[in-house]
């Protein structure tokens, strides 16, 4: 019966998913500071009630929808086909790809809400900058893996790390995003 109802195009997800997909949505326009909960409420179709419901508070919710993001991420990159290369730089090139190609929409659409937390929250909030630097590092450790296989490959005797460039290409991106919306 579960299956059923997670099968139906027409079902709306549960309210608090709607939560946490409100809640990116709305940070990644807004920031965090600038979202109230009344707005993430409206926006995910839900009661205040039924928002507290499910969080203590918009701290809480914040870390859950870290969470969430991390989750929709992961599944989303780990589709992608660059990871069907055999060669490491090929799959490299192929990620480099494949984040051009789902920059599509309006800015808020694509940029990370991962980087606009951090941004906002790296000096009040450290449960939910400790949550960012986790699901940053993550995402960036699956990125250093084929660029330590392409090192071994292609320049083993090379002075820089593999993780140094695993952060090198994190901080273009999410400074991209930065100069995007200052542009």
């Amino acid at each position: 019966m579960a299956d059923r109802k997670q099968s139906n195009p027409l079902q709306k997800p549960p309210s608090r998913t709607r939560l946490l997909d409100a809640a990116l949505d709305l940070v990644r326009a807004r920031g965090y500071a600038a979202t109230a909960v009344d707005e993430i409420c409206h926006r995910a179709g839900v009661t205040k009630g039924s928002f507290f419901h499910h969080f203590k508070s918009k701290d809480d919710l914040a870390l859950a929808a870290v969470a969430h993001w991390e989750a929709k991420t992961a599944s989303l990159f780990a589709a992608a086909g660059y990871h069907q290369a055999e060669d490491p730089l090929d799959r490299l090139l192929g990620y480099v790809d494949f984040r051009a190609a789902i920059l599509t929409g309006e800015l808020a659409e694509y940029t990370c809400p991962l980087g606009t937390l951090v941004q906002e929250t790296y000096a009040t909030h450290p449960k939910i900058r400790a949550a960012c630097e986790r699901a940053l590092s993550a995402h960036t450790a699956e990125l250093t893996r084929d660029v330590e296989a392409a090192k071994r490959l292609y320049a083993p005797r090379a002075a820089w790390s593999a993780e140094s460039v695993g952060n090198f290409i994190q901080a273009v991106l999410q400074g991209s995003f930065i100069l995007a919306k200052a542009k």
